[in-house]
């Protein structure tokens, strides 16, 4: 593969430039910028028509100034083994490329393939393409991983944007609970929160599990805390909450989307 090509364009959002500049613009009108940098975010990976304004919610907690490379960390809903793609990337809205040099840093096993029809890191490539033309990624896409093992990678990826003067930024590609009612939903997701805005890695890791909640992303979210607390993280704020029942008005079965802010 010399490029990775859109696999859910058309579907999760638009494959037509103008129609999703449009779309993402209309998200961001009512979103007000942060004025300093986070450490990391949360952000939802599903249709934008239902997730895109909670996702546009967690981008605009970065300045628009923003200049360093984001790595996006998403689960692999295939059930591939943990691995990062060193390839560039196709959007609707131009070519992303790679940061091969903090790739390496990572010491990750590459592997395209697993990448291939993965749509939890490209939802997120058009929010980043905004910032601007030149963006760079990190792809990394979980497997199954124990707690011990996302310490390891979160802080070794910490240690790696310490050493990096353009301090990269963290993503963690996640959605939240899946197709349960509206309140269960909420309950449930409330209790994966808490432990995020607390910077509670082990919390999470462990109460996503205990209380059955169907989170797909909670190990880039695991993983992402680990980084942002070893990174000297002190607070968090969650940005925007929601359902897939706020659009579809069907609150029998949902999923939840979150977009938080580490700092």
């Amino acid at each position: 593969m010399k490029m990775r090509t859109c696999a859910v364009a058309g579907m999760f959002y638009p494959n037509d430039p103008s129609h999703l500049e449009q779309l993402l613009e209309k998200f961001f009108s009512v979103v007000k910028p942060g004025k300093k940098s986070p450490l990391g975010i949360v952000s939802p990976h599903a249709g934008y028509i239902y997730s895109g304004q909670v996702a546009a919610n967690a981008f605009g907690a970065i300045p628009p100034d923003f200049s360093g490379t984001f790595v996006v960390i998403g689960p692999s809903h295939r059930g591939y083994l943990s691995s990062v793609s060193s390839i560039p990337w196709e959007t609707p809205l131009g070519v992303v490329d790679p940061d091969r040099e903090f790739i390496e840093a990572l010491e990750l096993e590459t592997d395209e393939l697993s990448h291939k029809d993965e749509h939890s890191i490209e939802v997120q490539l058009p929010f980043l393409h905004r910032f601007r033309p030149d963006v760079r990624i990190v792809p990394v896409a979980l497997g199954r991983l124990s707690l011990e093992e996302c310490r390891a990678l979160g802080e070794g990826a910490a240690d790696a944007i310490a050493g990096d003067p353009e301090r990269p930024l963290l993503v963690a590609s996640t959605d939240m609970s899946h197709y349960v009612p509206d309140a269960v939903a909420r309950k449930k997701d409330r209790l994966a929160i808490e432990r995020m805005l607390a910077l509670d890695p082990e919390g999470l890791y462990t109460t996503v599990r205990v209380e059955r909640i169907s989170m797909c992303g909670v190990l880039p979210a695991t993983v992402v805390l680990f980084a942002a607390r070893r990174l000297g993280a002190t607070s968090a704020r969650l940005v925007r909450y929601a359902t897939s029942g706020d659009v579809s008005r069907d609150f029998e079965q949902v999923v939840g989307y979150a977009g938080l802010a580490f700092r």
